[in-house]
Order: structure tokens, then sequence, then C-alpha cells
């Protein structure tokens, strides 16, 4: 099957990309030179321009033309499913609390909101193979007629906490993860009997206008949980 047009002009490109024909810094040829070329029209052009641009392989610079773009070697795209990881995936969660509760001083900070805002604690225990496996906190900020399903939020992703009242396309999410040495309290939740070190998974979701709508918190041991970035 023939490739469109645009596709053929975005696999070249890449071509000469990869194989260092053309260097980060280069000038890609014009859209004249490349409607000439595949005798295609400005429009299929510009679509297939674009796409290289979307994937960060060339940037534009108004009145001069597209250029290829500096590899970010150190820039990783992460895949991230509470439920699920490359090593294994949570089989059934254990709703342990809901609850509105008053933010402290510093959840009010990172959800941006005032001390007297009502906010929904979640808290729930997942499993694998009958043994739990991470400690998972959410944080939701809560409004006047907002339905808590507990059925609903004791298996769903955080994302999918909040679709119903930010569209998925809309959110935001930053994630920070760092190592942990956990207190008692996880300790007895995890079963951690020695000083296995947990690995946290922190999530804020920002709605379309960039404001924080939930703080997620996931305590996995680390004997469970592998995250695996790729570089473009």
């Amino acid at each position: 099957m023939i490739s469109p047009v645009y596709l053929q002009i975005v696999d070249d490109i890449k071509k000469k990309i990869n194989s260092a024909q053309l260097k980060p810094g280069d000038t890609v040829s014009s859209e004249t030179a490349l409607c000439k070329e595949y005798g295609a029209s400005r429009m299929t052009v510009r679509k297939g321009l674009a796409i290289l641009a979307g994937e960060g392989y060339i940037y534009s610079i108004p009145g001069k033309g597209n250029f290829v773009q500096k590899p970010e070697l150190n820039k990783y795209t992460i895949y991230y499913d509470e439920m699920k990881n490359s090593i294994t995936s949570v089989d059934r969660a254990k709703l342990l609390e809901v609850n509105i509760i008053t933010p402290d001083e510093q959840l009010a900070g990172d959800l941006q909101i005032t001390r007297n805002k009502n906010v929904v604690l979640i808290r729930r225990l997942f499993y694998t193979d009958g043994g739990p496996v991470a400690y998972d906190v959410k944080y939701l900020l809560s409004h006047k007629g907002m339905p808590v399903v507990e059925k609903e939020i004791e298996h769903a992703t955080f994302p999918e906490m909040l679709s119903g009242r930010v569209p998925r396309f809309a959110l935001k999410k930053e994630l920070v993860i760092h190592a942990l040495i956990p207190g008692e309290e996880i300790r007895n939740y995890l079963n951690i009997y020695d000083d296995l070190a947990l690995l946290v998974v922190e999530q804020k979701l920002y709605n379309g206008e960039n404001k924080p709508v939930g703080l997620g918190i996931t305590y996995f041991r680390g004997d469970y949980i592998k995250l695996q970035g790729i570089s473009r």
C-alpha cells in the first residue's frame, strides 16, 4: 500500500536526520523545493512538516524556514499506570477510607486553595496475587453536590476519578518519583518487616486552566514496581 505523500515526506526527512545527513541546526528543504520534489501541494507539504515539528524533529523560524531540532537526550517519556507496570498488575483494590477533610498548610499549598476549602480524601490498598503491593492516597477538590460513588472509586485510576469533572484531554499530569523508607503505618499495611524501600509516585492533576484539581500519592513496595522511560 502506497503511503500518502505527506507521510513520504515525513519518512524521508526522518531518515536523513537519523542517518546524520541532516544535523541539528541544518536547514530543511524549503516548502517550494519539497512541493517540486514530491509533486505535491503546499498544503500537503505543510502537513508533513507539521508532523515532524510535533514529533520534535524540526522547528520553524518565521521568514527563515525549518531547521533540524537538537535532540533532548536527557528527556524521557515515562508510561505510568498506578494499576499496572512492567512487572506486576493490581488484581484487587481495597477501599480503606473516603472522607471529607480540611487541608493542612502543605496540602492547601499543593492544591492552591485556602485552608477552609474542603477536600475529599480517598485511601486504598492495592493487591497482587493476594498480597498488598501499594498504599494509595488521593486528595480531590470537593464541590457542593459532588457524588462520591465508593464502588467506582475503589478500582479507578486517578484520571478516571476526575473524568466526570474534567475532560480527559484537558488534564495535565505532573509526576514526582522518589524513594522512601516507610514508617510504621505503611509497613503494617504492606506487610514489610525489613528495610525494604518504597518507590513513591506523586501525581498532581491540573485542569484546562492549569489549576490543580487533585493530588495522588502511591507508595509501592520496591519489589513490585518497575518504571521505564524512552527518549525520542
